[in-house]
Formats: structure tokens, C-alpha cells, sequence
């Protein structure tokens, strides 16, 4: 029998892999993902704090609306109503508009209040009676319904445009 060559005592070692690479610090890549992210987060927060906001004064503004209705509910309030309607346009108006919109008088006021729509219910319809209503001693009822209608349609697009503070 042959007997194998002894070997010699040499100091060799097993091939070793390289360490894994450590998490930190993380890639470029994922620095700029982590600034996404947070710009991302950042104008998130912000756009539903503006949004929670917007909800909380269009609740006040219907909030005042349903007060002021229950107030006038009696028969022969109409005038009162109709009043008080038109200070609420002007209160929404003072609060949520730029300040020269609040001065408006007269028609230029109803074609404010139209905002844009091509049916024109203040400058051509039941908003007419925002003229001279608040001054009658009486105003028909079913007048007074629709402009209470028209208020509270129009309320809630005061809050929210791009110029309300």
C-alpha cells in the first residue's frame, strides 16, 4: 500500500465570505425615499387639517343657518327671517371673503352671491329679495322658503374657495 504524501503543516485557512453589509447607513436610494416619504407625510397633514377645518366652519355656518330658521318657523316672521338671512350672507361674507366683498351693495352684491352660476338666483331670481326684504314690515312666505332655500345652498361655498382666511 501506498501511503499518501504527508502534508505539509502549512498556515492556510478556509475561504471566508464577506461580512453582510451593515443597515446603517442606508443607500442614497433610501435617503431620498425617507425625504419622499416625509415631504409626502408633511403635505398630507397639512391638506387634511385644511380639510378639517373647512368641515368645521361649513358645520358652524349650517349650525347658525338651522338656528336662524327655527327662530323665524312662525308664521308672520318672513320679514324677520328674510333679515336675519341677509346678516348671516353678510356675517359668511365678512368671515370667509376678501374685504371688499363685504361693501358690496345692492346688485353688484347679488351677482357676488351668484357666484358664477349661469341660473343667476340672486341677480335674477328668489335672491332678489335680499334688496328690499329686510326692510318690508311683510314678505311672502313662500318668497322667504326660497330665498331661505337659496341661502342654504349657497352658505357652505363661502368656506372653502380660495379666498377665505
Amino acid at each position: 500500500m501506498i501511503q499518501p504524501a504527508p502534508t505539509p503543516n502549512l498556515p492556510l485557512k478556509d475561504i471566508h465570505l464577506p461580512a453582510e453589509p451593515s443597515w446603517w447607513p442606508p443607500a442614497p436610494g433610501w435617503w431620498i425615499v425617507a425625504v419622499l416619504a416625509l415631504v409626502l407625510a408633511v403635505f398630507l397633514w397639512r391638506w387634511l387639517a385644511r380639510w378639517r377645518q373647512i368641515a368645521r366652519r361649513r358645520a358652524l355656518l349650517r349650525s347658525e343657518y338651522d338656528s336662524l330658521l327655527e327662530q323665524t318657523a312662525l308664521p308672520g316672521e318672513e320679514a324677520r327671517q328674510v333679515a336675519l338671512l341677509s346678516v348671516l350672507l353678510r356675517r359668511a361674507a365678512k368671515r370667509f371673503s376678501p374685504p371688499q366683498i363685504a361693501a358690496m351693495q345692492g346688485e353688484e352684491w347679488l351677482h357676488y352671491l351668484d357666484a358664477g352660476d349661469p341660473a343667476k338666483p340672486f341677480s335674477e331670481g328668489a335672491g332678489r329679495l335680499l334688496l328690499d326684504g329686510p326692510y318690508k314690515r311683510e314678505v311672502d312666505a313662500e318668497a322667504a322658503r326660497a330665498l331661505a332655500k337659496l341661502v342654504g345652498e349657497r352658505l357652505p361655498k363661502f368656506v372653502g374657495s380660495k379666498s377665505d382666511g
